[in-house]
């Protein structure tokens, strides 16, 4: 690691860490700086660099500024440097003695070697001795720590010793050097900017509010139709039924609808937390204005609902009862928000919190008093209907429903004692009976969004985020097997066929590796063109053009065996170009001829010869690193190549690419755990290196990585080429020995236009003689990077100072006139070739693709615990709690609100579990489908055995889950112990937990991102709700509302798993105004369900299973939402 050091001293400073320009806008005097060039080429990084030093000398600021690649006209800008390895510091001083430091050490830098690139290699075992130059004594590797110990005898080290043992004299410090507050400005000020950020976030995030309007609206017009009034009778026990269920149903949609709450907490976290630990404000202040700015929303949702649905349901006239229950829903609301923002504060990751918010809503919902009464539960479980803020919200509406006086005719049924109709219905169903219990409930509904508010201050004052980055440490004994096999020294200048070893001295060779055979090929482009739609954000500067051109008239060619470098500033085109070769763009119009070897461009059989190493790194995260190359060449590699060639092509690979120290390390998120950059960089080559592919592209593989790991990089790649490959590289920072590796080099500049193609030269004399004939270019310096030149030189200031078109020069020049003589030679086929043709589309075939896919999902989810450990562990905990509430639930029904409680105790088994698989697995559907997107561009398999294979493993993990689940919950609720129940229990809870996930897996490959996924599976689940038979009977719907009934997947597990217990149940029971009843009778009249129809419902769930994942199967073929 390289750290370079900008630095003045200045006594006492306020320190403060660099997160982006908010801190360099601030008051902060001392700046640490991590890597910031990644991304950038190396004349923009200069300009950055060359800013930051004169802020640093004009403003007398300390600033320590860490590197990966910088070039020599970079480096020179830095006052000090501090150069480290495996946690010791080697040299800290100034820039002109570390030159000085290594030769005193016997090690010199040649002439044309950047002194960083130098730096970081002469500490390497395996670059060491190139620099040694003490020719009198025999070498032997410097270690680290010898090389740490020297130091502090060189002379800069020994006064480096001096200073720091020397005491500050404290005399000297000005009285106001001295920070005497955590804050920069006082607690009014820091609330009032947090509430301006707020307002500001608040309106550009309208789009959700606005869709969430919409949505609301939409729920209340669907409960319009549903309970509309002309069918809602009042005055009797029969007509409370549906009372109770329409604002059961309300009460659902307030509270779901704050669950949106939940992601955006956890997707502001990050920034927070950043924020928070630089002191740019307390908790409190962030937390604030979020609840003062949810009450003006909470006020729009509350009245949209109760102005859209009192009146037309058709609930107790009168405005002091409209009134009091739009204050509840405004109190439920506002509990919502609040508690989901606990939730996500304590949690802090998506995964976790998903799982815990349902997880919640399973508590207060059940706890809430419609699912199961609360005179019916255990009286050991009556202590949390009391903690659950459902069970007031739910009293507080039915109170001030029931209580009205069109519900006060007197009550006729004697086994209820209750003076009215009204009372009678809330003691059936175990509600308050007291009027002013309605106030005790807004009043604790109030309060609980109170006590979650400051909990969530709590939370965010004393949590810290979960996850910090975790790179892999390589082991000693590892790193040591890996350089020194069988006492010999591994030469890097090897290719990728064949690798040499020798001994120490040198008299003997042995030839080991594996050769695959491969064609090669060329690839020639003429007159290239690429446009795309004008974005809106441009037609808004006055652009009327409906396209926009990325890539204007770009020809070339790239053949076998010689190394192409794509340069050009950033937003040249550089990416473009190589996307359109590549086939890898999802839109935009592409015009112009492309042909490999002389046959038109077929991308179907180009994907089958080509790798594509993508600048970000993607791969699956719970797989090693050997897995990982495993199954690229398991998919990649023709079926004739046999498994134990596969397998020890692989292994030769890894050990050309480095990766044999970390074979067996999980590859990991980026920035969350796992793999470092570098390695992720090297194991993305190394992916696409085992595919053996003729013509590789490679965008930015240096992007990312310090000096010495680029180096590594680049030899592979180089390695790769003189195999007899067609290499391409995109490259922003290349230092002089990684730009002279390339063998040519095309330069783009912006607005997507060829300046340069042609060779490099000795020394890039080519490139540099082309330019310099151009008249006023300025001549390049002895030993500066050619590469930092060129981009200077033809930067577009430079042209318009100029009065030049570079690319206009190179049109006319001899250059491309030969280039077009080349293009035109490689778009015929040589006589005697034949057009590249494979038999099958894939590699592999379909059984195969298949298995692959299986093995690595059975890693990936095995490996995940975060995923199925927290399943399993909510499984076990939600059977617990279900256990306890619906104890004996089953064993006996002697009146109807048994029934009630069972068929409730039903229902909330499957919602929950059924909710949280659903939303638990879209995360690891949105991972995987960024692989998804990667590994069926290289045509690796088809969409259907991907599929299969992730709903393959689902079902497993499913099926352990819903054996913990029956074989707790069965005997628990006492249902009868017959094989046919308990397997009629088993498979409705089994298929719909695989129902429920698919349509998670659904929803998330349709759609584009999780936020939006979530929204529409929130849509579906109040229409399940809704319609599953249980807020309402069946027949008690009215009849234009009926089809989406049948058209319910939820509705026909309700009606499977109540039928299949008690449906052939001949036992009599009462029922309040009917007298009584049987219980198959009752079932047949009130619900509809029939135990003759069960084959018919089992069957039904297998055909929404393959609704859903035939669904899923077309989103991912046909729908990508990665945009390139």
């Amino acid at each position: 690691m390289m750290a370079f050091a900008c630095k003045r001293e200045k006594e006492n400073m306020e320190v403060g860490s660099v997160w982006g320009r908010e801190m360099l806008v601030g008051a902060a005097n001392v700046f640490l700086m991590d890597e910031i060039s990644t991304g950038l080429d190396s004349s923009t990084t200069f300009r950055i660099t060359k800013f930051l030093r004169q802020m640093v000398h004009v403003m007398d600021l300390t600033m320590v500024i860490s590197l990966l690649q910088p070039d020599p006209e970079t480096y020179r800008l830095f006052d000090d440097v501090i150069l480290m390895s495996e946690g010791q510091i080697v040299y800290q001083g100034p820039c002109q003695n570390v030159v000085e430091f290594f030769e005193w050490m016997g090690f010199k830098c040649p002439e044309r070697k950047g002194v960083a690139d130098f730096l970081q290699e002469v500490i390497s075992r395996k670059d060491q001795q190139q620099y040694w130059f003490n020719k009198n004594q025999p070498y032997q590797y410097i270690t680290t720590t010898e090389f740490s110990q020297a130091f502090k005898s060189f002379h800069v080290g020994q006064k480096l010793e001096i200073d720091i043992n020397t005491p500050y004299d404290t005399s000297k410090t000005h009285p106001d050097a001295l920070v005497k507050h955590k804050y920069g400005i006082s607690n009014l000020e820091l609330l009032k900017a947090c509430f301006d950020r707020e307002w500001l976030l608040s309106k550009r995030n309208s789009f959700l509010y606005i869709f969430k309007t919409f949505q609301l609206t939409f729920m209340s017009l669907v409960g319009m139709a549903m309970f509309f009034r002309t069918e809602m009778h009042v005055g009797s026990l029969e007509n409370g039924g549906k009372f109770f269920g329409a604002l059961f149903f309300g009460l659902l949609i307030v509270m779901f609808n704050g669950m949106a709450e939940l992601a955006l907490t956890v997707m502001r976290l990050p920034v927070f937390y950043k924020q928070r630990d630089s002191l740019l404000y307390p908790a409190w202040a962030f937390a604030l204005p979020i609840w003062v700015l949810r009450v003006p929303l909470s006020f729009m949702e509350s009245g949209i609902w109760v102005v859209l649905t009192y009146y037309t349901i058709g609930f107790a006239p009168g405005f002091t009862r409209f009134s009091q229950q739009f204050l509840t829903f405004f109190a439920i609301h506002q509990m919502a928000l609040s508690l989901f923002r606990l939730l996500a504060a304590v949690a802090r990751t998506e995964v976790i919190a998903n799982t815990l918010g349902a997880f919640t809503l399973l508590l207060i919902v059940s706890l809430g008093g419609f699912i199961v009464a609360k005179d019916d539960s255990e009286p050991w479980m009556s202590w949390g209907f009391y903690a659950s803020p459902m069970m007031y919200g739910q009293n507080a509406l039915v109170l001030n429903e029931f209580l009205d006086k069109r519900w006060s005719a007197p009550n006729i049924d004697p086994r209820i004692n209750a003076s009215t109709v009204g009372e009678a219905l809330l003691k059936s169903r175990g509600f308050f009976t007291e009027e002013y219990w309605f106030w005790i409930s807004v009043g604790a509904l109030l309060g609980f969004s109170m006590i979650f508010n400051i909990l969530f201050i709590v939370a965010l004052t004393f949590l810290n985020p979960l996850n910090d980055a975790r790179p892999v440490i390589r082991e000693e004994n590892d790193i040591k097997n890996s350089m020194n096999h069988s006492s010999n020294k591994v030469y890097e200048g090897t290719d990728m066929a064949v690798r040499s070893t020798s001994g120490r001295n040198g008299s003997t060779m042995e030839k080991r590796g594996m050769v695959l055979p491969f064609q090669p090929l060329s690839l020639a482009f003429n007159h290239v063109n690429y446009y795309i739609d004008t974005p809106y954000e441009i037609k808004a500067r006055g652009v009327k053009d409906s396209r926009l051109q990325l890539l204007k008239d770009v020809s070339g060619a790239f053949r076998p065996g010689i190394l192409t470098a794509l340069l050009g500033v950033s937003g040249a085109g550089k990416t473009t170009l190589m996307d359109v070769l590549a086939g890898r763009k999802t839109g935009g119009y592409t015009e112009g001829d492309i042909f490999i070897s002389g046959y038109p461009k077929n991308q179907s059989t180009f994907a089958r010869i080509s790798g594509y190493c993508e600048q970000n790194d993607i791969h699956s995260p719970n797989v090693t690193v050997y897995e990982s190359l495993l199954y690229s060449a398991w998919l990649r590699l023709c079926s004739d190549v046999s498994t134990s060639t596969r397998k020890i092509f692989v292994d030769e690979l890894m050990e050309l690419v480095e990766l044999h120290p970390l074979r067996n390390a999980i590859v990991g998120l980026p920035g969350v755990n796992g793999l470092t950059i570098e390695q992720r960089k090297r194991l993305t080559i190394a992916v696409e290196l085992v595919a053996n592919p003729s013509i590789i592209f490679m965008d930015e593989p240096t992007s990312g990585l310090d000096a010495r790991s680029a180096a590594i990089v680049m030899r592979t790649v180089r390695n790769t080429v003189d195999t007899g490959r067609t290499v391409v590289c995109t490259i922003h920072q290349p230092s002089i020995d990684i730009f002279e590796s390339f063998d040519e080099l095309l330069l783009m500049k912006i607005g997507g236009q060829i300046i340069y193609a042609g060779p490099l030269g000795d020394q890039s004399h080519k490139l540099v003689e082309h330019f310099e004939a151009i008249s006023g270019v300025p001549k390049i310096k002895n030993g500066y990077n050619p590469a930092t030149w060129v981009l200077e030189v033809t930067s577009s200031s430079t042209e318009i100072q100029l009065n030049v078109d570079y690319a206009q020069i190179y049109a006319n020049s001899t250059l491309y006139r030969d280039n077009q003589k080349l293009i035109t030679e490689l778009s015929a086929p040589p006589s005697g070739s034949k057009d590249l043709i494979f038999r099958t589309k894939y590699a592999q075939p379909f059984i195969i693709q298949c298995k692959a896919c299986l093995w690595k999902q059975h890693w990936s989810y095995w490996r995940n615990p975060q995923y199925n450990g927290i399943r399993f562990i909510t499984t076990i905990v939600i059977a617990g709690l279900f256990a306890a509430i619906f104890f004996k639930k089953g064993e006996k029904i002697q009146q109807l609100q048994d029934l009630l409680d069972l068929s409730g105790a039903l229902y909330a088994v499957i919602i929950f579990l059924g909710g949280i698989n659903e939303h638990a697995v879209q995360p690891i559907v949105a991972i995987e489908r960024t692989v998804f997107y990667r590994e069926r561009a290289a045509g690796m398999y088809s969409s259907l055995p991907y599929a299969l294979a992730q709903v393959a493993i689902e079902s497993i993990y499913i099926a352990i889950q819903t054996t913990i689940y029956s074989l707790f919950l069965y005997p628990m609720i006492a249902f009868k112990w017959t094989a046919a129940k308990f397997l009629w229990f088993y498979y409705y809870l089994f298929m719909c937990f695989i129902y429920f996930t698919l349509f998670g897996m659904m929803t998330m490959a349709m759609t584009p991102n999780q936020q939006i996924s979530a929204v529409l599976v929130y849509f579906f689940a109040c229409l399940w709700n809704l319609f599953s038979g249980f807020i309402i009977p069946r027949p008690q719907m009215p009849i234009w509302c009926r089809w989406y009934y049948w058209a319910n997947p939820l509705s026909w597990t309700v009606y499977g798993l109540l039928t299949g217990q008690i449906g052939e149940d001949n036992d009599m029971f009462e029922v309040p105004g009917a007298g009584n009843m049987t219980v198959k009778g009752f079932m047949k009249e009130s619900f509809g369900y029939e135990y003759e129809f069960l084959p018919v419902v089992a069957i039904t769930h297998v055909a929404w299973i393959l609704v859903f994942f035939f669904a899923f199967v077309y989103a991912i073929k046909f729908l990508n939402f990665q945009h390139r």
